[in-house]
């Protein structure tokens, strides 16, 4: 009998342009070597140019989605995106503290790249003291990071300002992503509550980088369930994110998706 892979859970948003969300998390898992699950949250009706439409899944479909999975599987991480509404958060958060999940990586989507709001405004504050205290690693990019921290991030330094603070809401490690940072972008940093690593990276000027949140976010859980320290975890799925987003597929009339599967040959025999 094979060895079995790790299983990792995604709990997010679904996106019907297939470059972000669910989609994206499940190829990015597939590609870093562990089996995904997923917990539909909400579908959204979206291309790469814009979010149509959003509707949330009922409360019962979505924790009869987790109940499913813990009560099948061993699962060795999670990952949590859009989860849109204060009855998704409180309820998420509820079922994640049942089953003692301690392997949890936040992505705290807030706004698509387009511009469409994916959190809801009175569900911020229930993330910050529901679900953030429960995360082993949050994910914010500098948009997010702004408005958990209630500041402007345009330095490297503010972006360790802000990360302090959100440090504080009780998870144990905070990842900056610098994507959008004016200055140095592409540099990451990771605070754990006393020091700072910082995670160089290139500018890769295109503008097919639709989902790259997700992507970035899913590889690392990916790896933490593979068991390597988290700062190693990140290192490897930066890797990873880079040259993704380095093969982004010109798909769609916006931003096209980064191409998860960059190492797989164009064709192949059926």
């Amino acid at each position: 009998m094979g060895v079995t892979k790790k299983q990792v859970l995604t709990i997010a948003g679904s996106d019907s342009g297939g470059g972000a969300g669910i989609q994206a998390d499940i190829k990015a898992m597939s590609a870093c070597g562990v089996f995904a699950m997923s917990v539909i949250t909400s579908i959204t009706a979206q291309n790469t140019t814009e979010v149509v439409s959003i509707h949330d899944l009922p409360a019962s479909i979505i924790e009869d989605q987790m109940n499913a999975v813990f009560s099948d599987f061993e699962v060795a991480a999670v990952k949590t995106g859009m989860l849109s509404s204060v009855e998704i958060v409180n309820l998420v958060s509820q079922k994640l503290i049942l089953h003692q999940v301690k392997r949890l990586v936040v992505d705290p989507v807030m706004v698509s790249k387009s511009g469409h709001h994916l959190l809801q405004k009175d569900a911020v504050d229930l993330l910050k003291t529901k679900l953030i205290p429960l995360a082993l690693l949050v994910t914010p990019n500098i948009y997010e990071a702004e408005l958990l921290a209630g500041t402007t991030i345009r330095t490297l330094a503010e972006a360790r300002q802000a990360a302090k603070t959100i440090h504080k809401l009780g998870c144990r490690y905070v990842l900056m992503k610098g994507g959008h940072l004016l200055e140095r972008p592409g540099t990451d940093l990771l605070f754990d509550g006393r020091f700072f690593r910082m995670y160089p990276g290139e500018w890769i000027d295109t503008p097919h980088s639709h989902g790259t949140g997700c992507t970035y976010a899913s590889a690392i859980t990916a790896f933490i369930a593979k068991e390597k320290p988290l700062p190693e975890a990140i290192e490897t799925a930066k890797t990873y994110l880079i040259q993704a987003i380095r093969h982004g597929l010109p798909l769609g009339h916006g931003h096209g998706p980064t191409d998860h599967f960059y190492f797989l040959p164009e064709s192949s025999p059926v």
